[in-house]
């Protein structure tokens, strides 16, 4: 099985990092598969901190320019995570007795 990769993205100040953050996802329209945004909001309150999941697809080096531009803008940390169920399949097999 082909592996997954995850990135999350972590905004300490939506308000004021949202438009830098927009356009780089935009510039990267093509290598977003899905796109989660959460943050908390109820009837009275509504947080400023949120966090947007993407699946990504497209080059290793496509996803690793998101990553780092994503980074530079003030107030905003991006992870890359990359999920593969055979990794754990040769974890498994690696350790068996």
């Amino acid at each position: 099985m082909d592996s997954k990769t995850i990135m999350a993205i972590l905004q300490r100040d939506r308000t004021r990092s949202a438009p830098k953050v927009q356009e780089i996802l935009t510039k990267y329209g093509c290598n977003i598969r899905v796109r989660l945004g959460i943050h908390d909001v109820d009837e009275t309150h509504c947080s400023n901190e949120g966090l947007i999941i993407l699946q990504l697809c497209g080059s290793d080096e496509e996803t690793r320019r998101m990553e780092r531009e994503l980074n530079e803008i003030e107030g905003v940390k991006a992870k890359k995570i990359i999920l593969s169920f055979n990794e754990v399949e040769e974890f498994t097999q690696s350790i068996e007795v």
